[in-house]
């Protein structure tokens, strides 16, 4: 039976990262915005003997993410992996400053949208032999000018924890990782002049994650 890793975020950072990283072992399914991307990412898993179906949709569109889900369900039957690192991050600002418009994208990104994702994807976990869920924690709630970002991503990983200790006996598996600090787009946003140097790249950081499992 073939593998199957769906990777919602897949097209750069982290999530690209995982994606190579499992292509040698499972087909993956990456989801993301950018056409241009994934079709880059496609290219990389191709160069590494590896398959991918490129799902080039937005996931909080949640009639397309549930026609996805319907076509794994009718052409694998299953999802053996499910790396959710997709994540807006909304511009930095005072909490009495945010725009209610990055409020409201980082609520249909980062919490809305997760919670319609678990509730699709977990019955494809679910008909795998070991269904497995990773979440990746970025704890900023309460930092100064990460108001919409803390915020979002706290109550994102809520969910996930809810669903972790709800699935304990019954599967599927559900980890929650914080990963090392990495070179990637998001914390360029969040940090400036930073020494990218002295940061994880994304594939190190993906070995080291898939390497507790």
């Amino acid at each position: 039976m073939t593998k199957l890793a769906l990777i919602t975020g897949a097209s750069r950072g982290l999530g690209a990262a995982l994606a190579e990283a499992l292509a040698p072992t499972h087909h993956i399914v990456a989801v993301a915005k950018t056409v241009g991307a994934l079709e880059e990412l496609d290219d990389r898993i191709k160069a590494l003997g590896g398959s991918a179906t490129l799902a080039p949709m937005d996931i909080t569109n949640s009639d397309a993410m549930a026609q996805l889900c319907r076509s794994i369900f009718d052409r694998w039957g299953h999802v053996d992996v499910w790396a959710h690192t997709a994540i807006h991050a909304a511009p930095m600002a005072p909490a009495n400053h945010v725009a209610a418009k990055d409020m409201q994208k980082s609520i249909d990104v980062n919490v809305t949208a997760t919670a319609n994702l678990i509730t699709m994807i977990s019955p494809l976990l679910d008909t795998a032999e070991v269904g497995q869920a990773v979440f990746f924690d970025d704890p900023r709630a309460g930092e100064k000018f990460f108001a919409a970002y803390g915020a979002s991503k706290a109550a994102q990983i809520a969910l996930a924890r809810s669903w972790q200790v709800e699935t304990v006996k019954t599967g599927p598996k559900v980890s929650i990782v914080t990963p090392l600090p990495m070179p990637t787009a998001t914390r360029a946003r969040f940090f400036p002049g930073e020494d990218r140097a002295a940061l994880t790249p994304p594939d190190e950081a993906a070995k080291l994650i898939l390497g507790k499992f």
